[in-house]
């Protein structure tokens, strides 16, 4: 029996377990990307390893989020991170290079290799043939120092491509269809491997907007074979010497089957407030629209920006509408401005901005009150734009330029032609913003400006957990609602103390003083909690606020690994139905917390309403050690 592309690169690189679907393996990590909102608490944990020296191929910083400079507090993280990394062995991609995702992909990512990030949306390396996995910071932080990644070995979904895409509708549009049949949590511990004969007609940063964007399905990764659009890609990028084949065998076995036919498919849109609400733009046509923004790691490619401007060249976007164009590199950028495609967009009224995250992340252009915004971002939370009231709704930069120009949402089918946009034969290549770390055994001062705190401490789990339940939310909670990520926030991801004070506040503005007044306690959910951003600080804040367990009916991937890195007891009901029964400051307990763990299974006692429900903790013999020692840097410590 054959095998996947996916189960091909973990063979690679399995140091271990088995290749056993459903158990925890342990693979090498060829390269590691940690970016400015979760890299400083990286290193701040790779530093407390007192390991001298990145292990990995190659490993790269890259600053993209926290680029508003309103006081020192990220320019200060900036300096930080560009000092550790020298001196561990570490690229730096400076401020204004661009998206981690972006320049990846365009300047270091390698076909068949590992990659491990600490964003979210690494999956997009999988677009040239990476096994690419978004992770904690400190997961981040173990693989740099040399250590393996684990993961839960996943099941293979194979997603069909037939056809081709007709013009004016897009790579965004195919994985949107995707997250319309699978829904954002129907990809847990899975990964989407796209085959058939529409994978041919996809460029490399088609097929990047597709694996960037499998990050909303809740899967471990997505990707694509290296075939010859990835050898025609990488030579463009004069980096043809990384080039491999690599693809799935013809008789290879998988677990599921998604299909889509690229030739009938229709442009789509997400609707607020989640990626997987997607209905054809057809049927919800002519809405007025307030803002346009194009760009994000998922649609700021070269190819998707000169789409944009063939649509702009000689028009003026609507009156109504504040239009906005984040490139995704500095590349990218360049290559728009020699060619004249720069001017096509600035003469039809658009706003550039910084290469860089920007509005994805909440760090600047929120929306009017009450508006409408159409975005080619990945996600559309409630209130992650910084507007609670908007709308955000996630299309195509296709359909994103012609509703632009219109006014209101409008279907770009037959409306555009765009067949002279074709991939370059070469890219302009300048990695003079790319640091260089310093030779080895290079003295380099590390330099921490004021703002910037250690990570919380934890101590070895006790025999009793017990306190009240202090918040209780519902389904689909993500990392955005448990740690907010905005433009005020976003320069204080170095300083847990402060961040916890807005920790689930837009859940209940009450929660972290209660968890103060009471000294911690469980938080507990619905289904799916923790999905979104890697961000790290989604655990962090919890354990500085004192939280024991989280009890939920179900997790979302990274998160969970999260807390049980940070020694948070992750509970899932048994039965799902206990969760109606729990309400806010019921006291909870687990007598034999110990016992607990070691078993796999809790009896958390509601001692206010003289109930017992039954918790799986569903965690490894690795990860019942790190619980145990009451978090993974303990853990390491211990062992040394």
């Amino acid at each position: 029996m054959g095998q996947t592309l996916t189960e091909k690169i973990i063979a690679n690189h399995l140091v271990v377990g088995e290749m056993v679907k459903g158990q925890e393996i342990g693979i090498r990590i060829d390269q590691t990307l940690t970016q400015d909102s979760t890299g400083t608490m990286a290193y701040l944990q790779f530093e407390a390893m007192e390991v001298p020296r990145v292990k990995t191929k190659k490993s790269l910083a890259y600053i993209d989020h926290n680029m508003l400079q309103e006081g020192p507090e990220n320019m200060d993280d900036h300096r930080y991170i560009q000092s550790v990394t020298k001196k561990h062995g570490v690229y730096f991609s400076k401020p204004g290079n661009g998206i981690c995702h972006q320049v990846q992909i365009e300047r270091f990512g390698v076909p068949g290799d590992t990659l491990v990030g600490s964003d979210s949306h690494t999956p997009t390396g999988g677009g040239i043939g990476m096994l690419a996995i978004g992770a904690g910071g400190l997961d981040v932080a173990v693989a740099m120092a040399g250590d393996p990644y684990y993961i839960i070995m996943p099941k293979v979904v194979q997603v069909e491509l037939t056809g081709k895409l007709r013009t004016g509708v897009s790579s965004k549009d195919v994985i949107l269809e995707v997250l319309r049949q699978c829904t954002v949590k129907g990809g847990v511990n899975k990964v989407f491997e796209y085959t058939g004969p529409g994978v041919k007609t996809l460029t490399v940063p088609e097929r990047a907007t597709i694996t960037n964007m499998g990050a909303e399905l809740g899967a471990t990764t997505s990707i694509f074979p290296s075939d010859e659009m990835t050898e025609k890609f990488l030579k463009a990028q004069g980096r043809q010497g990384d080039f491999k084949v690599f693809s799935a065998d013809a008789d290879a076995v998988y677990d599921e089957i998604v299909k889509v036919d690229l030739s009938t498919l229709e442009p789509l849109t997400a609707c607020p407030h989640s990626p997987d609400k997607v209905v054809k733009v057809s049927e919800i046509e002519g809405m007025p629209v307030n803002q346009v923004a194009i760009g994000s790691c998922t649609n700021s490619s070269w190819l998707d920006l000169m789409k944009v401007a063939k649509i702009m060249k000689g028009k003026t976007i609507a009156e109504n509408v504040s239009f906005v164009i984040a490139p995704g590199s500095k590349q990218v950028l360049t290559m728009l401005a020699e060619n004249g495609a720069l001017a096509d967009l600035l003469n039809a009224g658009a706003r550039i901005l910084e290469c860089g995250c920007g509005p994805c992340i909440g760090m600047g252009q929120a929306p009017c009150t009450d508006a409408v915004s159409l975005r080619t971002f990945n996600r559309n939370f409630f209130g992650r734009s910084g507007t609670p009231s908007a709308d955000v709704y996630l299309l195509s930069p296709e359909t994103a330029a012609v509703s632009a120009l219109a006014g209101v949402l409008t279907n770009p089918l037959g409306k555009v032609e765009l067949s002279d946009i074709e991939m370059p034969n070469e890219f302009l290549l300048n990695d003079t913003m790319v640091m260089e770390p310093a030779p080895e055994g290079t003295e380099v001062e590390v330099i921490k400006g004021p703002n910037i705190k250690p990570f919380p401490e934890t101590k070895p789990l006790q025999k009793e957990v017990a306190g009240k339940a202090l918040i209780v939310v519902e389904d689909n909670i993500t990392t955005d609602h448990i740690m907010p990520s905005n433009a005020k926030l976003l320069p204080y991801r170095s300083n847990i103390p402060y961040l916890s004070n807005y920790c689930l506040t837009p859940c209940d503005a009450e929660f972290p003083q209660r968890a103060i007044d009471n000294g911690g306690g469980f938080i507990v959910g619905g289904s799916n909690y923790g999905q979104g951003s890697s961000r790290e600080h989604a655990a962090l804040a919890p354990v500085y606020l004192g939280i024991k367990g989280v009890a939920v009916k179900s997790f979302a991937r990274i998160h969970k690994n999260n807390l049980i890195n940070n020694g948070i007891l992750p509970l899932e009901f048994v039965n799902e139905a206990d969760y109606d029964t729990i309400a806010l400051n019921d006291e909870l307990a687990i007598e034999d917390a110990l016992s607990a763990v070691k078993a796999g299974e809790a009896k958390l006692i509601n001692k206010t309403k003289g109930l017992t429900y039954t918790m799986k903790i569903e965690v490894s013999e690795r990860q019942k050690e790190m619980l145990i020692a009451g978090g993974l840097i303990n853990l390491i410590k211990s062992k040394k």
